[in-house]
């Protein structure tokens, strides 16, 4: 009994090194062309920024920070809405919609140390909602590590006051 354990432990080991052995190596990732044993960026993505909601506008403006060590070539970074938003309405050059209540927009290349140029959004609920709630969090950001992911997402509530709530 103890010899067919052995055996089946032996079968079940060498499956799962077949499997595993099939996939990217430690370290890797889709960016790295599947190279075994290649480093994977590391850089700490931070989003800031307020959002004020009066009426139906609401308003979100923010920047963002790589905090380095390794530079970004490109970042996305999603803000969900828990309000409808009027549809239509022209975003900035570097945003497009990614649905009913969520707009998509690229930083651009960060340098570790550098800020994006601020992003404004103005945009329309499709009522006077009494509050909105806002997730900011980076969809994206080409495939490197994060040592810090609590500086890039964010939830925010806005009472309809007009008054600026920071993240």
């Amino acid at each position: 009994m103890g010899v067919k354990r052995k055996a089946l432990l032996v079968a079940v080991s060498a499956v799962t090194a077949v499997v595993m052995g099939a996939g990217p190596g430690v370290g890797a990732d889709a960016g790295t062309d599947g190279v075994r044993g290649a480093v994977v960026p590391e850089a700490d993505l931070a989003h800031h920024g307020h959002v004020s909601l009066w009426s139906d506008q609401l308003t979100v403006r923010f920047e963002s920070e790589n905090h380095g060590p390794s530079a970004l070539a490109d970042a996305t970074v999603r803000l969900t809405f828990s309000v409808a938003v009027a549809a239509g309405r022209s975003l900035p050059a570097n945003c497009l919609w990614g649905g009913d209540r969520v707009v998509l927009c690229r930083t651009g290349q960060l340098r570790a140390g550098a800020r994006s140029q601020e992003t404004a959004l103005d945009l329309k609920a499709v009522s006077r909602p009494v509050e909105a709630v806002v997730q900011i969090d980076t969809a994206w950001n080409g495939g490197a590590s994060d040592p810090n992911p609590e500086n890039h997402r964010h939830r925010v509530l806005a009472p309809a006051t007009g008054d600026p709530y920071v993240f």
